[in-house]
């Protein structure tokens, strides 16, 4: 059965614990959990098998017994506590909110805990994104298109802090993800005879003459810098979007995007 508490006093060691993975990368990968918010959010948390240590609630906005209904069938030993409006006030982080708040296990994502129903999967991989925004654009864009993965390579910053989360809405939860270098990353898709086309400016082909309907991982670079000479050098092909205006580039979550509609678009024909 769940544990239910109400807590109001912001010194309490489990709100110290929660603000602390909130505000700290280092603290969330060193304790393995972070904090997610949001309805949506914690369905899609349950949906996706991420384990829940604590649910937090704040009963003026959500009651206890709709909390229970998100949770479902993972109500069983877990913490569920109801919180004061100064507590809720602080482990909150979105403009709109909606009561609900909860510490969850993040997952490894190693390379080798990918799994791929599809013998043909389409994949993508983005090299050092920074921005938790365009992360999110990623996420959800993958999620959209119902990708088989998204792999992050040499990345810059952590899968769970907040904003990606929140740009994401919760889609980080719903994605296959993997994490490694760039070097693990290629190796792994070479030796899943994964084809890998590289969204680069020079010696490249135009990305609607590209087929995709193999095995296929689509990969992104940053729009500084493009994608490191290691990823061109174990290309399949580079793919380009012909530019028409008077910039050469565009934000890497639109460049993926119009390649992976594209790649469905022939996967369905």
């Amino acid at each position: 059965m769940a544990e239910y508490k109400y807590i109001s006093s912001l010194q309490n060691p489990m709100i110290k614990k929660a603000l602390t993975l909130k505000e700290k990368s280092r603290e969330r990968k060193k304790i393995g959990c972070f904090v997610l918010e949001g309805v949506r959010e914690l369905q899609l948390a349950v949906k996706g098998n991420y384990e829940l240590e604590t649910v937090f609630f704040y009963a003026d906005i959500i009651a206890k017994e709709e909390v229970l209904g998100l949770l479902g069938q993972e109500i069983d030993h877990k913490v569920i506590i109801e919180i004061s409006k100064d507590i809720y006030q602080k482990l909150a982080y979105r403009e709109t909110t909606e009561g609900v708040v909860a510490i969850a296990k993040s997952k490894l994502h190693s390379l080798d805990s990918l799994k791929f129903s599809n013998k043909k999967p389409l994949i993508l991989v983005a090299e050092a994104p920074e921005k938790p925004g365009n992360i999110g654009a990623l996420l959800r864009t993958a999620d959209a298109a119902n990708l088989d993965a998204v792999i992050i390579a040499n990345p810059k910053g952590d899968l769970y802090n907040p904003n990606i989360i929140r740009s994401s809405i919760g889609c980080v939860f719903t994605n296959q993800i993997g994490v490694g270098s760039t070097e693990e990353v290629v190796e792994f898709l070479k030796s899943n005879n994964i084809a890998i086309y590289c969204a680069a400016l020079t010696a490249s082909e135009k990305y609607t003459t590209v087929k995709y309907t193999e095995a296929s991982a689509i990969v992104v670079g940053t729009e500084a810098t493009g994608l490191s000479s290691e990823w061109l050098e174990n290309a399949t092909k580079n793919i380009i979007i012909p530019m028409e205006g008077e910039i050469d580039s565009m934000n890497v979550s639109v460049s993926a995007a119009i390649v992976i509609f594209e790649a469905k678009r022939q996967r369905d024909s």
